[in-house]
């Protein structure tokens, strides 16, 4: 069938179903993403650019009600030789909005939907759900927002101006001990703390699981990707707050003007598009298990 592709914020006010109603006066963050997915960043793929060779991009029903995407007469199918299915038809358009917006050239780079949809199905790795979760968490022992300098005072205030506040938020949003610490080592994470986000984390399915593991690697941050994904910050902030030595460096150094503006909108390139993932593969599961139960 042939298709219009709305923008994220259309997809989310045409939705039907409740749990895709997303709260999105809350600060607006995850609706304003769709602009910042065009930027350029990794490639899943070896190829990172191919000529285009397809003209129309449409989406249609697939088995066990998954989403397919078409391009022209054939299938799309992922790296690794796969059929490509998405699992609601929120992420079947971002998916299919990207394949429909290349140009002459096919810039894989930039399709950071597809590639984790491609990651998911694939699963090139080999890892257990476990595994994941496992690989998410050591993130903990060197998280951006816990480790702190001495000095110069400057920063030392910077840092907890600037990072207290979102520790101090996950600390009680989960009801945990993490604390912060000057030490090359980094702070000690009780047992408890780690058992309580390790039985957060599997609450995720599989693809919510690697969405919210890529945003992880991103901000070099469990606490900046949880206080995204449950929306206590935006985009914006969870990448100044994962940049903040850097950006109080450039602050009193100065920069190559250019240089730092690509990594900054590759960096929230890459986060936008996995808190997107995340959510939208979220309310796959959610939507079933209700109708399931209904």
């Amino acid at each position: 069938m042939e298709l219009h592709f709305p923008c994220i914020w259309e997809i989310w006010q045409t939705r039907k179903v409740t749990h895709m109603k997303m709260r999105c006066s809350e600060r607006g963050q995850m609706f304003k993403l769709l602009p910042l997915l065009s930027v350029n960043s990794e490639s899943y793929s070896i190829v990172t650019e191919r000529k285009k060779f397809y003209e129309d991009v449409s989406i249609s029903h697939g088995e066990g009600g998954m989403f397919e995407i078409n391009l022209d007469r054939r299938k799309l199918k992922t790296p690794g030789g796969k059929l490509f299915t998405a699992p609601n038809e929120a992420l079947a358009i971002a998916v299919a909005n990207e394949w429909d917006t290349q140009k002459d050239m096919l810039k894989f780079y930039s399709m950071h939907m597809n590639t984790l949809c491609n990651t998911a199905l694939d699963n090139p790795t080999f890892r257990s759900k476990d595994q994941m979760i496992t690989a998410a968490l050591k993130y903990m022992e060197t998280d951006t927002v816990c480790y702190r300098v001495e000095e110069p005072p400057s920063l030392v205030e910077l840092q907890n101006n600037e990072w207290d506040p979102v520790l101090n938020w996950i600390e009680d949003r989960y009801n945990v001990v993490i604390g912060s610490s000057t030490s090359i080592l980094g702070p000690e994470i009780p047992q408890a703390t780690m058992d309580t986000f390790r039985q957060h984390l599997g609450s995720y399915n599989f693809w919510s699981l690697t969405g919210l593991e890529y945003v992880i690697t991103q901000l070099k941050s469990v606490v900046l990707a949880f206080a995204l994904i449950d929306k206590h910050i935006t985009v914006e902030q969870a990448v100044l707050l994962s940049r903040l030595e850097e950006e109080f460096q450039i602050g009193h150094w100065g920069n190559v003007e250019w240089a730092h503006d690509v990594d900054l909108y590759e960096l929230r390139s890459r986060t936008a598009a996995g808190a997107l993932f995340v959510h939208f593969s979220s309310e796959s599961s959610a939507v079933k298990r209700k109708l399931m139960q209904d």
